[in-house]
């Protein structure tokens, strides 16, 4: 199994951290850190740009559902 394939089982901390070192190896690293980073940054781009949508939008449901809890109080 390759890292892009264990992408959608990994945490979302664990998907920002390897986006991270793979940002900062396809700067700093060795030609093959830098292809192999390179090919990683895109789904990971991907991945975590999906989770934060998912956390936002639930943050949000969240919110919705506790005004009109309060509405119905008042």
């Amino acid at each position: 199994m390759t890292l892009i394939e264990k992408i959608p089982t990994m945490s979302d901390e664990d998907v920002i951290n390897l986006l991270a070192n793979a940002r900062r190896l396809k700067e700093a690293g060795d030609e093959k850190q830098q292809a192999a980073a390179a090919e990683l940054i895109p789904p990971l781009e991907e991945a975590a740009a999906e989770r934060r949508a998912r956390r936002l939008a639930a943050a949000q449901a969240k919110r919705a559902a506790k005004r009109q809890i309060k509405r119905k109080a008042a």
